[in-house]
């Protein structure tokens, strides 16, 4: 019973996600602000999807894995926008780590080992799993900017090079994803949404 507790715990723990929101917006829905657990919904199926451009071995079932826990740090560190400053950015990883300590710790042992390792893994992006999992991450704000007249690039003044630099695991993993992405970025300087530089 002690272990179905624990496990109930970290369910009802992970609503919490949906109350995390972030910079992209949802078109679909007069342009609201998209919350971290629709995120990790969106890009876990956008993987699924996307998996046969992977010209590398993915195994798409862990990347699904990744992509489901990626983000539930959120509920303690909150999101931060892609292209906040470096000092930011290392804060936010601190607070983090500190969250997947307790969020996970809520499991039984042997499952929070688990997924911390998992959640670890993406985040160090050193496996082709992780790497894969890291480029659907970010491909799809990419989609979601050019579907919503460069959406957060445009608010945040985000330049071609901050979004070159943030989408590059796709040019080994998935290379005909990555030309598409480059197209895409091209089109966005093109029309004002991204700084060219």
């Amino acid at each position: 019973m002690e272990e179905l507790n624990k496990q109930l715990d970290f369910v009802i723990e992970l609503d919490r996600l949906k109350g995390v929101y972030r910079q992209a917006l949802v078109k679909s829905d007069d342009n609201r602000f998209e919350n971290s657990a629709e995120h990790s919904w969106h890009i876990t199926l956008t993987a699924q999807i996307f998996h046969q451009y992977a010209v590398e071995n993915v195994d798409i079932t862990r990347v699904m894995s990744m992509l489901l826990i990626h983000d539930i740090v959120e509920i303690d560190a909150g999101d931060m926008f892609a292209f906040s400053d470096q000092k930011d950015l290392a804060e936010q990883e601190e607070k983090e780590i500190t969250a997947a300590t307790r969020i996970f710790g809520l499991l039984p042992e042997k499952q929070f080992q688990h997924y911390k390792q998992i959640w670890l893994e993406f985040e160090n992006a050193e496996t082709n799993d992780a790497r894969f999992a890291k480029a659907m991450d970010r491909i799809l704000p990419l989609l979601q900017n050019m579907r919503n007249e460069g959406g957060s690039w445009a608010r945040h003044n985000v330049s071609k090079s901050q979004v070159i630099s943030r989408n590059n695991y796709l040019e080994g993993l998935a290379p005909k994803l990555w030309l598409y992405a480059c197209e895409q970025i091209d089109i966005a300087v093109d029309k004002g949404w991204l700084r060219n530089e």
